[in-house]
């Protein structure tokens, strides 16, 4: 018999194919009482597939009591119940490494964008208001300061594009990386003070809720840029918005947002914030690599008992 797997939260439709011959698959994402249906049916599933803004938590996790196995399209972990699953000796695999490049190369295109201002150009353009006057200078990007919050896959990745651009590179973090070259500031708000653009890359949940505070965004202050292709709870939207609005920060490139798909529509009227709907890894081939990946870990486990790129 397939072994029985709740899918929460639609995939690729080549990964559900792939899925479904190897699987007892549930559509869960198309139950109309998802918790009746737990109730009824929970204990039948043993493994299980959840994307990265979807997750899992602990009253999921309860009514599957002998769920053996989690595999989560994407690296976010902060919607992941880890400590249950850890607990209950649940394999939960991700899929890093795969979308390093693609988040990194988005990661630049915001702020080579917010800096240079490639999109209100456009706009200026598309308005017919070039005949009208130049536009107004913009700020070089190459040989500023890059200061970036997390040093870890992605983060290096990021730093690695610098060299491009003949960037300076400091970082902050739990630690200092030791296999790392760049400038560690322990100190996030000396950090925002130092650098000319501030990349977010730092995993989302409770431990850094609104790690940019109002504080970080003052340091950085009128002539600085964020970035965030992170999550959108590492900022203090209310701070960064009023931040934008009264130009205590020079411009934003903001890939995620606090409360997504709902984005502060007093962003929407400012030329010095381009907005992204959460596509950093959106590319075909990312997005295939990443679902690979998911199918990867769950035949990994079933035949060694351990995913292959494991959360925990």
């Amino acid at each position: 018999m397939k072994p029985r797997l709740l899918q929460h939260g639609r995939l690729p439709e080549h990964t559900e194919a792939r899925l479904a011959e190897h699987f007892d698959v549930h559509p869960f994402w198309a139950e109309t009482d998802p918790a009746g249906y737990l109730a009824a049916h929970g204990a039948g599933f043993v493994a299980m597939t959840t994307r990265a803004a979807t997750g899992v938590d602990g009253t999921m996790l309860a009514a599957l009591p002998n769920l053996r196995v989690i595999s989560s399209f994407g690296v976010g972990l902060d919607k992941l119940d880890l400590e249950t699953a850890r607990a209950r000796g649940i394999a939960v695999g991700y899929t890093p490494d795969v979308l390093n490049d693609c988040v990194a190369d988005t990661a630049f295109a915001l702020l080579m964008d917010v800096a240079r201002q490639i999109s209100a150009a456009d706009r200026y353009v598309r308005r017919g208001e070039w005949p009208r006057g130049p536009y107004p200078l913009t700020t070089r990007v190459s040989g500023k300061r890059l200061g970036i919050v997390g040093m870890g896959r992605i983060g290096r990745v990021i730093a690695r594009r610098s060299t491009g651009f003949d960037m300076e590179v400091r970082y902050f973090g739990r630690k200092p990386q030791q296999d790392v070259a760049y400038g560690f500031e322990p100190s996030l708000e000396a950090l925002a003070r130092w650098a000319d653009f501030l990349v977010i890359a730092a995993s989302g949940g409770p431990e850094t809720r609104h790690l940019v505070s109002a504080g970080v965004l003052e340091a950085l202050g009128p002539e600085g840029y964020l970035i965030n292709i992170a999550r959108g709870t590492v900022v203090d939207e209310a701070a960064l918005v009023d931040a934008l609005a009264h130009k205590r920060i020079a411009g934003a490139g903001l890939d995620v947002f606090e409360h997504e798909p709902h984005v502060p529509e007093a962003l929407f009227a400012l030329d010095n914030v381009v907005l992204l709907p959460h596509v950093a890894s959106g590319t075909h081939e990312t997005r295939a690599a990443m679902a690979n990946l998911v199918f990867e870990n769950l035949e990994h486990f079933f035949a060694t008992g351990a995913v292959a790129k494991s959360a925990l």
